[in-house]
Parts: structure tokens; sequence; C-alpha cells
């Protein structure tokens, strides 16, 4: 029987010779990501933790993220509280404050790796099929579970082909792709679906396949997966994960579908989500002249070095409107060094930009960015529902760092190719 990529992967995991869409599995992840909700996920098993311990030291990867540095008492005891639970189960992976945000430490340290399992407590998990692994979010009470026991049952999703055809135009990115796609397919057109993407791949870079996968429960995919190649197995190699550590796994030629569709590359534009919803997107051109009060680059969707090298190019010598806020973001603490030392980031605060702590804040509205009534924020972030940005009457757009950056200077939406040079 020829097999999808989740198909194959979740057979191999469950001992089954093969699986079929709607089967339930047991499986036992490589990994569990939690974060800040770490601290609820453990007070929800506190007499199971003093009985039984955690069942692996290992398994666990809890990065602190969402709200950093403190922005409360409450946060500040919450972090405490994992601090103290991390000591007293010697829990091998902790990454606290200022590391960075939990999808990009969890590649970027190599935990993410082609054919493995790795399950976490935040919808966006679904990053880590950017480098060939079954990845996906799941709730508080399924991670307490999993730290008890090392195990949970999974149902097989359908799986969805996406042939890429076709080359971006100049000054299009990854970020417009998937905003593209996302627009025809709708916000629930890949529900708990397994999406592989084929085809002309090897334009996109890893930061690139990153954003992708990132995105790929915002049309409602279980998983969102791009098959390893040379690219997948370079970056890994500049992390220093050699060839033997991993085995990808590939869909059989014949793999049965539950959907193929297919994308012209050429033919897309520069793109915005409007409000109030990541599949109200429009081009560009639709909307250019909009006035916007702030502009947020970074998270884990668009925090990479190569999005912040496009911002530097775009804003050097310039000054961003003196009625918009330029808020910068590095998806961690290895970003945040890179773009000293290529001195991106002088040229970002030169311009008027403000550079927080790597971190979640302002995308989710917990501090560091939250918006007032009225206002308009253009953001790489991947969410733009009522009140993401911390306020209901506020309204959030969504953009490539370069459509962000060019907007930045004029304090409204433009297209970003005014301000880029071939």
């Amino acid at each position: 029987m020829d097999m999808t990529f989740v198909e194959k992967l979740l057979a191999e995991y469950s001992d089954n010779k093969d699986v079929i869409p709607g089967q339930i599995v047991t499986v036992h992840p490589d990994h569990l990501l939690t974060h800040d909700n770490t601290a609820a996920i453990i007070q929800k098993i506190t007499n199971e933790l003093k009985e039984y311990g955690v069942h692996s030291k290992s398994l666990s990867i809890i990065v602190l993220d969402h709200v950093i540095p403190a922005a409360s008492e409450k946060t500040a005891v919450n972090h405490k509280v994992i601090r103290d639970f991390v000591r007293t189960y010697d829990i091998k992976n902790f990454f606290d404050v200022g590391v960075g945000v939990c999808h990009q430490i969890v590649v970027e340290k190599g935990f993410a790796l082609p054919g493995k399992i790795i399950l976490g407590s935040d919808s966006h998990t679904c990053s880590y099929g950017a480098i060939g692994a079954f990845s996906s979010g799941i709730d508080r009470t399924e991670a307490a579970s999993l730290m008890l026991t090392g195990e949970t049952w999974l149902k097989v999703p359908n799986s969805i082909k996406i042939n890429l055809q076709g080359k971006l135009q100049f000054g299009l990115s990854a970020k417009d792709m998937i905003l593209h796609i996302i627009g025809d397919i709708s916000a629930s057109g890949a529900n708990y679906c397994s999406v592989e993407y084929h085809g002309d791949v090897g334009q996109l870079s890893l930061d690139d396949r990153f954003t992708i996968a990132n995105m790929g429960v915002e049309m409602g995919a279980k998983n969102a997966v791009f098959l390893v190649d040379d690219i997948t197995t370079n970056y890994l190699n500049s992390i220093g994960i050699s060839r033997s550590s991993y085995k990808p796994v590939f869909p059989d030629k014949n793999a049965l579908y539950s959907k193929e569709l297919e994308y012209n590359l050429s033919e897309i534009e520069p793109m915005v989500a409007c409000p109030h919803s990541v599949d109200n997107v429009k081009p560009v051109s639709d909307i250019a002249g909009l006035d916007i009060q702030q502009c947020l680059i970074g998270t884990c969707t668009n925090g990479r070095l190569s999005d912040l090298r496009i911002v530097a190019q775009i804003l050097k010598n310039k000054k961003i409107h003196p009625d918009t806020r330029l808020l910068i973001l590095p998806a961690s603490k290895n970003i945040y060094e890179g773009a000293l030392k290529e001195g991106i980031i002088e040229t970002l605060v030169r311009a008027g930009g403000i550079i927080l702590p790597p971190g979640c804040g302002p995308c989710l509205g917990a501090h560091q960015g939250v918006l007032a009534p009225g206002e308009r924020c253009l953001s790489t972030a991947n969410r733009n529902f009522k009140g993401r940005m911390g306020c209901k009457e506020a309204e959030i757009y969504l953009a490539s760092p370069a459509t962000v950056a060019a907007s930045a200077i004029y304090g409204k939406i433009i297209d970003p190719r005014k301000e880029m040079k071939k």
C-alpha cells in the first residue's frame, strides 16, 4: 500500500505496516514543547508528578518566551513555578527568558529533525515541518498526560499535495506566497490535514519553509511539511547535525491525496491579510495608501536573520514616518547577535526602530506593543483576529517583512518594490 508522508511516518511510530486516514494510532513523540504555559500544565498534575515523576527528563523542551521579561507579578510567579519544576525534575532542555521564541529554538538547537515527531502546547508547533518533521499542536491536558506517560494518540490526517510551479517575482517572499495560498483555500481549507509541498521548492530557503510551515495551522492543517532535500541537509550540517542522526520520510510515488492543488508562483503579487481573518487576503495594490500607526517585524513567522537583512536594506539611510512606531523582534538571541555583527541593528535603530527582546509579547498582545482602539498595525506575524494584539477595537494587517519595512517609511501601506533595488 502506497502512503503519504504522514501515513508512512505514523505507521512507523505506531508499529503498523500501514495506516489510513481517520485511523487512531498511539505514538511516543520524540519531544514535547511547552512555554510559559508550562505552569498551567504541571498544575493539572501536581499530585501525579509527586507520585510518579516525569516520564523522561529529555522529552520536554521548555522555553520561556511569551511574556518576557515578566510584565506582572502573576507572570513572574508563573516563571518561578516553571524554574522550580525544571530544577526539581532535572529537565534537560530548558531555555530561560531571552534565548528566543520557542519555535525558533526547537529548530535552531537541533531538536527538530527529519522523520521525527514533535508535539507542543502551542498551535504553531507545525513550524518544524520546514525540516521534514511531523509536528503539531496539542492542548494542555494532552501535554500534561505526555509528561507523565510519554505517549499519546493521534488520528491519521488526510493529506493534501500542493504543487508549486514557477518562480517568485523580484521583491516577493514566502510570506506573500503563503498568504496567497491561505486566501485561496480559506482558513479552514486544510482542516486536520497534512499538507505536503512539492514542485519548484528549491528556490525556498530553510527560512522560507519555516514561514510557510509556521502558517500551516492558519489554513487549519494538522501539519505542513517540506520533504528533505539538499537545502534541509545543508542547514542541518550548518548547525552540527550529521546525516546519520536522522532518517527522512518520503511519500510513496502512488500515494493517494484527498486533494491536489497547484500554484504558479510567478503570478503572485505582494499580499496583505486584512482584518479580522488570515484568509481575508488582498493584493497590496488594493489597499495601498491605508494609514498605519504601528509596524511589527519579527515573531516566529518572520524574525530570522534573512528577514532582518531585507528590512535593513530597505531602511538603510531612511527614517520611519513620525506617526508610525516600528517594533523589531528577532526570533532568537543568536539571530540578534548575528544582526548586531552585520550592522543590521544599528541600521534599524538609526531608522527609528525599537528593538525588543526575543519573545512573543506584542504578537499575542501580552505586552511591549499593545494597540489602542482605532489603531492599525502592519505585522509580519501570523494572526490578525480581533484582540490579537491586546485591543478588540484595533486592526491588524499581515504582510511580508519587505512590505512592513517599506510601509513604515511612509506611514501607510505601500508596494515594497518601490523601495527595493534589484
